[in-house]
Order: structure tokens, then C-alpha cells, then sequence
């Protein structure tokens, strides 16, 4: 499941955190494990009984969750404009 390349990785770090090293910031990161969980999504849409990605896509939501509770809570006006870009709330 090579669906997430080196060149993908980096316009996502450079697009979200500012450039292609700045990988921890919190931005980059919601980026990061929401192109992964709408990977696995599709993914699960055809391979309906594979529980145990079933599992882990359970894992990266709640990683996301509790990625953007902190951005809420520290850069709130980064938290809409974020959600906004990335479409998660509707």
C-alpha cells in the first residue's frame, strides 16, 4: 500500500507547514493523517471484512481528534481556516 509517496508527503509538509522540513507542526501533521484515513477509507470500501485496518483507521481518527482539540485550543483561528482547507467538518 505505497499510497502515500515521498513527493506526496512533501507538498503536504510544504503546502500545510510551510515548507518540506517543517514536519512537526500540528498543521502538517492533521494534514498528514487525514490523506492517510482518506486513503484507508476507500480502501475499506471495497474490502469490507478487513477488520484490522478497520482498527487502525479507528486509531488515526482518534490521533486526528485529539490533534485538533489542541489546535482548537491554542490557534483557533488556524483550527477553522484548517478545517475549512481540508473539508473534515461539514
Amino acid at each position: 500500500m505505497s499510497y502515500l509517496t515521498v513527493e506526496k508527503k512533501a507538498n503536504i509538509f510544504k503546502e500545510f507547514g510551510g515548507n518540506e522540513k517543517n514536519t512537526g507542526s500540528v498543521e502538517a501533521q492533521i494534514a498528514l493523517v487525514t490523506e492517510r484515513i482518506n486513503s484507508i477509507s476507500a480502501h475499506l470500501k471495497q474490502n469490507k471484512k478487513d477488520f484490522s485496518t478497520h482498527r487502525g483507521l479507528m486509531k488515526m481518527v482518534g490521533q486526528r481528534k485529539r490533534l485538533l482539540s489542541y489546535l482548537a485550543k491554542t490557534n483557533l483561528s488556524g483550527y477553522r481556516a484548517l478545517i475549512e482547507k481540508l473539508g473534515i467538518r461539514k
